[in-house]
């Protein structure tokens, strides 16, 4: 081969745009495939490592319905960094919904890490930056957001909860009715202690942002606080030694007749958790596209402020990269 012919295969980018694919699905799921699909978008052009956000959707939804209801792929070309969408099964799920309420959370090959595993192989396939890797989801999405930070920490820079509830919320699905209706019977405070207990998991604090809407029928906004209690007491846990977090001063903002109170957390006077409960916000993904179910196209954008909030984090230099078990059997 030329050398003039090499150079070019080197410089030329992975595919770009919406691609589609295949990850391992659990055998114990009781699903009748072996496999499940997800989505990946990614910008024309790119050439250097970027950032990685994956967008887990909510019940009823699939990767092209959250991607274009949220509109985070426009978002992704502007700002260029690639998305990723793990796709629940039915099978799994009829509802397409994240199995938040599982009893075997911790599972090496439970959904959680099974949608660690696809990230892991993503990262290997495209010029991804490992230091920023961040999750978000809505409604079930945003339950196994929660789980993920607090079992596979140390795989993320930050993290993204919309209309969600916390780790360990419920272990069973009227436990998870429950919960959706009118927040957790479980401790929070007993919770993040029980998931930093665990020696075998790859842990780290993972910042992030809780959003939920005042309004929403559907899981009771008592979840976020819950949320945000849970990650306080996880990153008192997670630091060293341990200290609380600091609460910053809240503030008010309007804009367009939708107001939103936002509350931040701090470390060291660095932001490292932050809440929004906005005013009269349903289910929905917040300045979303309202030609798909579960989006509301008033402000706040919650695209632009999920993206504003996780890119201003990293993972520390020399951390390093956590491997399962499970990821060297599929390798």
């Amino acid at each position: 081969m030329r050398p003039s012919s090499l150079l070019r295969r080197i410089a030329r980018p992975p595919d770009s745009g919406w691609i589609s694919g295949r990850f391992p699905q659990t055998p114990r799921a009781g699903a009748a495939h072996p496999q499940q699909s997800y989505a990946l978008y990614v910008p024309r052009g790119v050439r250097r490592r970027v950032a990685l956000l994956v967008m887990l959707h909510g019940c009823s939804q699939d990767a092209q319905s959250f991607a274009d209801g949220t509109r985070m792929n426009e978002l992704a070309e502007r700002r260029r960094f690639i998305v990723l969408y793990p796709e629940q099964s039915r099978q799994a799920n009829p509802l397409a919904c994240w199995n938040w309420f599982h009893r075997d959370l911790d599972h090496k090959d439970g959904e959680a890490a099974r949608i660690a595993a696809l990230i892991r192989s993503i990262c290997l396939r495209y010029p991804i930056d490992r230091s920023r890797v961040y999750v978000a989801g809505m409604s079930a999405g945003g339950a196994m957001t929660a789980i993920l930070a607090l079992t596979q920490g140390a795989l993320f820079a930050a993290c993204a909860v919309a209309s969600g509830v916390m780790y360990g919320a419920a272990d069973s699905a009227a436990g998870a009715v429950r919960t959706m209706h009118e927040g957790s019977r479980r401790s929070p405070v007993a919770l993040a202690e029980e998931a930093a207990a665990v020696p075998s998991r790859a842990l780290g604090f993972v910042p992030a942002l809780v959003i939920h809407g005042t309004a929403d029928p559907v899981v009771h906004p008592r979840n976020a606080d819950q949320i945000s209690v849970q990650f306080s007491r996880f990153a008192e846990l997670m630091s060293e030694p341990p200290r609380s977090l600091e609460q910053a001063a809240d503030r008010t903002v309007g804009v367009h007749d939708r107001v939103w109170h936002q509350r931040d957390y701090e470390r060291d006077g660095q932001l490292v958790l932050r809440e929004l409960l906005i005013e009269g916000l349903a289910h929905a993904w917040s300045g979303g596209d309202s030609r798909h179910a579960f989006n509301d196209p008033a402000p706040p954008d919650a695209s632009r402020l999920v993206w504003e909030f996780v890119s201003r984090f990293r993972r520390p230099a020399g951390a390093r990269w956590p491997v399962t078990r499970f990821w060297r059997r599929w390798r």
